[in-house]
């Protein structure tokens, strides 16, 4: 019982009332009336959804699309690169228990660090990014703009990537040392090389495993708010715009609280 009251007042009321408020006309001047502002009934959504005229419409299309690329790459790098530090890190060596400690420091990192170093690492001129990829290694000839424009929804994917990775390889290399080594042996005997072993015994055995961080890490690169925030404010820009720093830059900023909670209904 106890625990069901705490979900109904901590969760499933709060989520109600959003739902509630996505249908009505609520912004700075009926703010005040809150629960009682006028019925606008489906027109929020409407507007989102079906007038290609309308800015919020143009908006939403391209934060929508701007969210699922991010989803996509975030998630792909973070369990393919997880996937793939878990199993060198998944055999004995010397330092391996240093190896894998330091090796979480990124997640130990809070979100706003994250965002503020990254930020001065993709400046043009005198960030690190550029100097290794124009100066010291000669990879690009130019100096590209990281922080404006295309390349900005990059910006906010690798630092993603970087600080989620370790918490999916502590997931995995937990998984990896589960396994039973009898099936490697057999395996191996059989004549299956390291490709086939990793094919046909690893990937199967992990499937599970896998299926649970694909959930937890596509709700949490599609609710990403933090890292865009901090390195763009609350207006990245149509390149780099994310359904989260849509919703909170129209719902408090240009108070349209009507049309963030239908998006966040949507998202």
């Amino acid at each position: 019982a106890p625990a069901v009251v705490f979900m109904v007042l901590v969760h499933l009321l709060p989520a109600l009332g959003g739902f509630y408020l996505s249908f009505k006309n609520l912004n700075l001047f009926t703010f005040s009336q809150l629960f009682g502002a006028p019925w606008a009934g489906l027109d929020n959504y409407r507007s989102v959804l079906f007038e290609p005229d309308n800015p919020l419409h143009s908006g939403f299309v391209g934060a929508a699309g701007n969210t699922a690329v991010y989803t996509f790459w975030t998630v792909l790098g973070t369990l393919g690169g997880g996937l793939a530090v878990a199993l060198l890190l998944n055999r004995q060596m010397r330092g391996i228990k240093v190896i894998r400690t330091l090796m979480l420091t990124p997640w130990i990192v809070p979100s706003f660090v994250v965002a503020v170093l990254w930020q001065f690492m993709w400046q043009s001129d005198v960030g690190i990014i550029n100097k290794v990829l124009v100066d010291y290694s000669g990879v690009l000839s130019e100096r590209p703009v990281w922080l404006i424009g295309e390349n900005s929804l990059w910006a906010i994917i690798v630092p993603s990537v970087w600080r989620g990775l370790p918490f999916a390889m502590l997931i995995f290399l937990a998984g990896l040392q589960a396994l039973p080594r009898e099936l490697y042996e057999a395996a191996a005997i059989d004549g299956a090389g390291p490709w086939r072993r990793f094919r046909h015994i690893t990937l199967p055995l992990l499937r599970p495993l896998i299926g649970v961080l694909l959930l937890f890490h596509v709700i949490y690169a599609t609710y990403q708010f933090a890292i865009p925030y901090v390195m763009f404010g609350s207006n990245p820009g149509p390149d780099a715009d994310l359904l989260m720093t849509l919703i909170v830059r129209q719902s408090f900023s240009n108070n349209l609280f009507g049309f963030g909670s239908a998006v966040s209904v949507l998202l």
